[in-house]
């Protein structure tokens, strides 16, 4: 499976890894079936209460209790929970923006409404799109700049550009080491630097002096602090050099 990375104009670099078009289906499945069990738990309890039988409500009723809460399911489980439906729990998956964002409400508007053409009016063009995009997008996905990925590879680093200096034009970093940083390393200095922790400042000590062996680097007479900060700058600058 393809990896999208992503490094935004906030600095901030995402991987992300595509949902895959059977985890997708899963998902679908499984939203289905919790459906069709609120479907029939609704019209038992109804007919339970009597309502159905109420020729001047019975509409009504099916219009607001059980035709409309199912049409908007997929709608309102992404607005209100975060880019997942139930069937996307389970599987772990979650619609995002392509820059790793939360998407705006237009743009789950957008692809709920395109369903209707990715599924059920073209027979399926939904899933050959999906099949053909390297994202996994389908239609609705491409018309929102939406995808759907998987969390457990979901990352996102951010580093801050009020607290680290913009990189300028004529920047050159101290260490080129930083560029065979990864992610995850980078992520760790970051934690450390904006730690709470009373022992922050031997925990900074013994990530520099980690570090120093690891990379085999002379951090020429810096203090701990601002040799990892250094560190962190220079990551940046061969980060946007790949872009």
């Amino acid at each position: 499976m393809a990896e999208s990375t992503i490094l935004t104009g906030q600095f901030v670099r995402i991987n992300q890894v595509p949902a895959s078009a059977g985890e997708r289906i899963l998902a679908i499945s499984v939203d289905y079936i919790f459906l069709f069990i609120y479907l029939l738990s609704s019209i038992f309890i109804l007919d339970l209460l009597k309502l159905l039988n109420r020729s001047e409500i019975s509409t009504v009723i099916f219009l607001f209790i059980l035709y409309l809460p199912m049409l908007c399911y997929s709608l309102l489980m992404e607005v209100f929970n975060n880019g997942q439906s139930l069937g996307k729990m389970l599987l772990g998956i979650r619609v995002v923006k392509l820059d790793g964002s939360r998407p705006t409400l237009s743009s789950y508007l957008l692809r709920w409404l395109l369903f209707i053409v990715d599924v059920p009016l073209t027979g399926g063009l939904g899933l050959l799109v999906i099949l053909l995009t390297q994202n996994n997008q389908r239609l609705g996905d491409l018309a929102a700049g939406t995808m759907v990925i998987k969390e457990k590879n979901y990352k996102k680093i951010q580093v801050s550009l009020d607290e680290f200096d913009f990189l300028t034009e004529n920047y050159h970093p101290t260490f080129p080491q930083a560029a065979d940083l990864s992610l995850e390393q980078i992520n760790v200095i970051l934690k450390t630097l904006e730690s709470p922790s009373k022992k922050r400042t031997q925990l900074i000590a013994q990530l520099s002096k980690k570090i120093r062996e690891l990379l085999a680097v002379n951090s020429h007479g810096m203090n701990d602090t601002l040799f990892l900060q250094t560190l962190i700058r220079d990551y940046q600058y061969y980060a946007l050099e790949i872009i």
